[in-house]
């Protein structure tokens, strides 16, 4: 299993800093976050466009992995984050991968520009669009589109991702008692899965356990052809600051199918300081 962080505040300086420490303190990837205006009580934080900040880390790193937790396609013109997503895949020599979702609702993002998908399904099927406009772009050929969300003429993009394509983690939701097919078939066609349970409302709410990792891994070997290359699962939580507590909770994530922790701090009293702290702590030995 690897470990990412999250950078979940601070300013941009503030992100790049983390970014540097994760690398020099033994972890697998730096993940910042996709967020314009929140209308979310006691969140009234600053946001920064996650492309130019992970361009600016990719620049002064060499190893980790980077993305966001998690991008939010559906608003996004798809022509503008297929040559972002290019930009700073080749900047960082392939290291950048991709987990998206449908957004949230509460972004102004959505609620306050006319023409934008606002329910759930409308933001559903806008991903699956641009996710398909960006993967065609992917292929170096003239390629036109015509589809709901994103209608387009010809288009071109020359130069390939660095590894031909960059992986895709869509959110998918679980639940052993009833399996919600749509969201797991997404993820099943593409790279990963960034794992949330029915019902949470909170981020820490939508975190699964064990055994929702342990029935979700057997529901994905079930269904998954062993020809279609790795599926990643990808888990959110947050360390005990005592290493013996966090090996035990790592392996025991590891142990139900998780093949990367992310380290997620959400909670409005976190500061970057503390963040700076829990990397400097490093992450667990397996």
């Amino acid at each position: 299993m690897r470990f990412g962080f999250i950078g979940s505040f601070g300013s941009p300086a503030q992100h790049v800093r983390l970014a540097r420490e994760c690398e020099e303190h033994g972890w697998d990837g730096f993940f910042t976050w996709d967020g314009v205006s929140l209308d979310e009580p006691g969140f009234d934080v600053a946001t920064w466009d996650p492309f130019a900040l992970l361009a600016a880390v990719a620049a002064v790193t060499e190893r980790i992995t980077l993305g966001a937790m998690v991008f939010a396609p559906p608003r996004r013109r798809p022509w503008e984050l297929a040559q972002q997503v290019l930009t700073v895949d080749h900047l960082s020599g392939g290291r950048l991968v991709l987990p998206v979702g449908m957004g949230v609702p509460s972004d102004r993002a959505f609620s306050s520009v006319a023409g934008q998908p606002a329910s759930l399904r409308d933001r559903a099927r806008a991903l699956d669009e641009v996710l398909d406009w960006m993967e065609r772009s992917w292929s170096g050929e003239v390629f036109e589109h015509d589809g709901e969300w994103a209608a387009t003429g010809p288009f071109r993009f020359p130069e390939p991702p660095v590894h031909g394509r960059v992986p895709v983690w869509p959110v998918g939701v679980w639940d052993a008692q009833s399996p919600p097919r749509r969201s797991l078939d997404r993820a099943l066609r593409w790279d990963g899965m960034v794992v949330q349970v029915r019902g949470g409302e909170t981020p820490e709410d939508a975190e699964p356990g064990t055994d929702d990792l342990r029935s979700l891994s057997a529901w994905i070997a079930e269904h998954r052809s062993p020809d279609a290359g790795p599926f990643d699962i990808v888990h959110q939580g947050r360390l005990d600051a005592d290493p013996d507590v966090a090996r035990e909770q790592a392996a025991e994530a590891a142990a139900a199918g998780a093949t990367w922790w992310m380290e997620s701090w959400w909670d409005p009293s976190t500061t970057p300081e503390s963040l700076l702290d829990r990397v400097r702590q490093g992450p667990p030995t397996l």
